[in-house]
């Protein structure tokens, strides 16, 4: 099947195949510097997603600070409304889950919420537009990833720095040691008086897979929850527009499948935006709560 509008790849897997691969940058063995011929090349760079998300991270940056500016409490402008009723419902959210004292947590939720969101809000835009039209057509990029978080490097990077900060706070709040007690005492306390003591090494040895099991599940389940629904999301909106390629009038119910498609989409989009944000504060206030 050819692809609408007459583009790009003949068939249907090569379309598919064509949206869902990467700009890739990589080093080869003989130390060369090459694009896309980076299969099983773990030292890859997947271009596109680095710029889109350093991209979409700049643009809320620099969106936040010039309206901070600019902000006014007599007449506010809708953006500043908008963004106002953003900060408000972080705040809240923090506030009534995290438990302990830091000055960080609340701008790291703010920065988590909104930046994933505005990542996953690229999934919005149709298809072709930027990766065929634009970058294909115009610059003569051959492939182009626009929404990061459906690139798994980029939410295990996210989730990675989530769990060196869980970590960290665990170390702030409890202490050197904190980390090997929570590890090894619990789920059972071993005890270390009388002939249960024979029966402690092996407590001990059982708390410890289990919880360092629990303990990687996190950056683990919080990066694959992200990327699944993301990743799920663009195949369907590939395969509404490749089910009504053709002509113009499949073509503009198509874009009605697109639109409905697109309407539901964006409670997924902000859903998992949110989840992201309020698992991050859960995961650091049990690890900054003392008891």
């Amino acid at each position: 099947m050819a692809a609408e509008g007459g583009h790009g790849p003949a068939s249907s897997a090569e379309y598919i195949t064509h949206h869902l691969k990467n700009l890739q940058y990589c080093k080869t063995e003989s130390g060369d510097w090459v694009w896309n011929e980076c299969a099983g090349n773990f030292w890859t760079i997947n271009v596109d997603s680095m710029f889109w998300s350093v991209f979409l991270g700049t643009v809320f940056f620099f969106l936040f600070r010039a309206i901070a500016k600019k902000s006014s409490v007599g007449k506010p402008t809708k953006v500043q409304a908008a963004l106002e009723i953003i900060v408000e419902f972080v705040d809240s959210s923090v506030k009534d889950t995290f438990h302990g004292t830091s000055r960080l947590i609340a701008p790291l939720a703010l920065t988590i919420f909104v930046w994933v969101l505005l990542m996953n809000v690229m999934d919005l835009v149709p298809v072709d537009w930027i990766p065929v039209v634009l970058a294909q057509w115009v610059f003569g990029i051959p492939y182009m990833k626009i929404v990061p978080t459906t690139d798994v490097n980029v939410t295990f990077g996210m989730s990675f720095a989530v769990f060196f900060l869980i970590l960290y706070y665990t170390h702030k709040a409890k202490g050197p040691l904190a980390l090997w007690y929570d590890l090894a005492m619990h789920p059972i306390a071993p005890s270390f008086k009388g002939p249960a003591i024979i029966a402690a090494p092996l407590i001990i040895l059982f708390n410890l897979i289990l919880e360092i099991v629990a303990l990687f599940a996190k950056p683990l389940s919080l990066s694959l929850r992200l990327f699944g629904n993301m990743f799920a999301g663009e195949l369907i909106f590939i395969l509404i527009a490749l089910m009504f390629s053709g002509n113009i009038i499949i073509g503009a119910m198509g874009g009605v499948a697109h639109l409905l498609w697109a309407a539901f989409h964006l409670l997924i989009v902000t859903l998992q935006a949110f989840i992201f944000m309020m698992l991050t504060i859960v995961y650091l206030s049990l690890a900054s709560e003392k008891h």
